[in-house]
């Protein structure tokens, strides 16, 4: 079996959205987690930074972070998944590298986003060159993605939300894409701090 064929082919159902819709949400810790992707990020931590404030993000999302499959929404095979980030952030640019394990296989990759605005290449996770445009939106780091679409002459586009929450310890990561931004059938990803 060609692992890294399923791998890929795995993470390209995930992320173009074409796996199992959105009825997946778990309940575990419901008590005190969100449980729908709208609740992600309704409350996020603030480290005190004005948006406005250029060279002085509202967030640090520094550390080492790990993906619990067990809480999240709409992950579908993603939830097979095990990938740790290390993030690391400046005034102006926040790297989270990733390493994702699948079937005995592990993969790593980097993306670098521009917290003042600018546009910045980037390789999606099936490898696709992306543009990549972030901002500020109170205390969340929005990301627009966009590569060129499956049909010649089109551009397919998703959108990233980052937050902190639990007073700093849960990264939480929702993907909406262009089209259908309906955000209970959003990808949530989260992410318990380690380090």
């Amino acid at each position: 079996m060609n692992y890294s064929f399923t791998f890929v082919a795995l993470l390209a159902l995930i992320v173009t959205g074409c796996s199992d819709p959105a009825t997946e949400v778990s309940t575990a810790d419901s008590a005190a987690a969100p449980s729908l992707p709208s609740q992600a990020c309704a409350n996020p931590e603030s480290s005190g930074g004005a948006t406005e404030d250029i060279g002085n993000p509202p967030i640090d999302f520094s550390g080492v972070w790990v993906l619990n499959t067990d809480r999240g929404a709409n992950l579908g095979m993603m939830k097979a998944v095990k990938e740790t980030i290390v993030a690391s952030q400046t005034a102006d640019r926040a790297t989270f590298e990733m390493t994702d394990v699948f079937i005995a296989m592990t993969t790593n990759r980097a993306v670098i986003y521009d917290l003042n605005g600018a546009t910045v290449p980037n390789k999606a996770a099936m490898g696709a060159e992306s543009e990549t445009t972030s901002r500020w939106e109170d205390d969340k780091l929005i990301t627009t993605w966009a590569a060129e679409g499956a049909i010649a002459g089109t551009t397919s586009e998703r959108t990233e939300t980052r937050c902190l929450t639990d007073g700093g310890k849960t990264l939480n990561i929702t993907m909406t894409r262009a089209g259908n931004p309906d955000i209970e059938e959003a990808i949530w990803f989260v992410y318990e701090k380690s380090e």
